[in-house]
């Protein structure tokens, strides 16, 4: 968003913040469309990354390094009264504290995706791009009680393979959407915001739930924002 688009917003709405934590300007590219869907009238829902940090977050040490560089971006952007954060990524990253640091609602696309699937009733998997990643993905799913039901796949391909929807990620994420139905999941949770704007698609074809968390991180920090601020 440029100093223009900011002259020119409603002088009443509610804005969020979403961050993507990684520094890949397509993943925050796809990110930014698949929101133009999603945000009601009234509301604006940003879209940005840090400026420095890891170009994909594969690792302990990229983690890290991201969550030093989105705390100083939500420090230097808190100032411009967003009513709410959503982290853009499956993972805890900066979610304590970017808690500890606002008043404002904070949730990643973790939380909401997997609290979201927990609710249907039954049994769910979670996709997600690197192995690494899986065993991040079923504490998580443990920590909020839903480990008993949750399992969790990797497609082996990178976030930004994923991101880039190459052959070969392509055909891992079917191959696992089929395999999760096949061994009776009743929703599939897309654990990577690479993966942004793929949940309507996949839904479509295979008759199954499938969700990203965008939609319901954003309906958490739409529900528990305070009343909207002036831009």
């Amino acid at each position: 968003m440029n100093d223009t688009d900011r002259q020119h917003r409603p002088e009443e709405s509610q804005r969020f913040l979403v961050i993507n934590p990684n520094t890949n300007a397509n993943v925050t590219g796809s990110i930014r469309e698949m929101l133009r869907s999603l945000v009601p009238p009234g509301v604006i829902a940003e879209a940005v990354n840090p400026g420095a940090g890891p170009y994909a977050v594969e690792s302990e040490r990229d983690k890290a390094s991201a969550t030093r560089h989105v705390l100083e971006l939500i420090r230097e952007r808190m100032a411009e009264g967003y009513a709410g954060y959503v982290l853009a990524c499956f993972d805890d990253i900066a979610i304590v504290e970017a808690r500890a640091l606002t008043s404002a609602p904070v949730i990643s696309l973790a939380e909401a995706g997997i609290r979201q699937a927990h609710a249907t009733g039954g049994p769910f998997t979670v996709i997600t791009t690197f192995e690494e990643a899986v065993a991040t993905i079923v504490a998580l799913c443990d920590a909020h009680g839903m480990g008993a039901r949750c399992t969790v796949k990797a497609t082996g391909i990178g976030v930004t393979d994923t991101a880039a929807r190459t052959a070969r990620a392509e055909a891992r994420l079917h191959g696992l959407v089929e395999r999760a139905i096949a061994e009776g999941a009743t929703a599939i949770v897309l654990g990577s915001g690479a993966f942004a704007g793929r949940a309507g698609a996949l839904q479509a074809r295979y008759g199954i739930e499938v969700m990203d968390g965008f939609a319901e991180a954003l309906d958490y920090v739409m529900r528990n924002a305070e009343a909207p601020c002036r831009a």
